[in-house]
C-alpha cells in the first residue's frame, strides 16, 4: 500500500529555520516526481504549490520560495525533504507531500492521495 507520510513541523519565529521529511512509503523516486504543498490557514482551503524535484534531480520554486527554501531526495530511502530558511509568518500553514504530474516541467500539479500533513507555525 502506497502512502506519504509528513513530519518536522512544529512552531518557530521569524528568521527561524525547519526541515521537514516526506516518506514516501511504497513510492519509488526513482520513477516518481515528488513536491510540496502547503495549505494556509483561513478561509482559503487550496494547497498551493511550494517546491518540486523530479526523477532526475531538478528543482522547481514557487516564486515566494525560491531563494529560501531547498528541496532534496534520498533515491534510497524514498523520502523527500523541504530545507525552509528564513521562515516568514506567511509560511505558516499545514505542508503536504505528493507526487507529482510533471509533463509541463517546470509547472506541476499533484496526483491526489493526500496525506494527513505536518503543521508550520512561524511566530512574528
Amino acid at each position: 500500500q502506497v502512502q506519504l507520510v509528513e513530519s518536522g513541523g512544529g512552531l518557530v519565529q521569524t528568521g527561524g529555520s525547519l526541515r521537514l521529511s516526506c516518506a514516501a512509503i511504497g513510492w519509488n523516486l526513482k520513477i516518481y516526481a515528488l513536491g510540496w504543498f502547503r495549505q494556509s490557514p483561513g478561509g482559503n482551503r487550496n494547497r498551493e504549490f511550494v517546491a518540486g524535484i523530479n526523477v532526475s534531480g531538478w528543482t522547481t520554486y514557487a516564486g515566494p520560495t525560491e531563494g529560501r527554501f531547498t528541496i532534496s531526495k534520498d533515491d534510497v530511502t524514498n523520502t523527500a525533504y523541504l530545507q525552509m530558511d528564513d521562515l516568514k509568518p506567511e509560511d505558516t500553514g499545514v505542508y503536504y507531500c505528493n507526487i507529482i504530474i510533471t509533463d509541463n516541467w517546470p509547472s506541476v500539479r499533484p496526483s491526489g492521495n493526500w496525506g494527513q500533513g505536518t503543521q508550520v507555525t512561524v511566530s512574528s
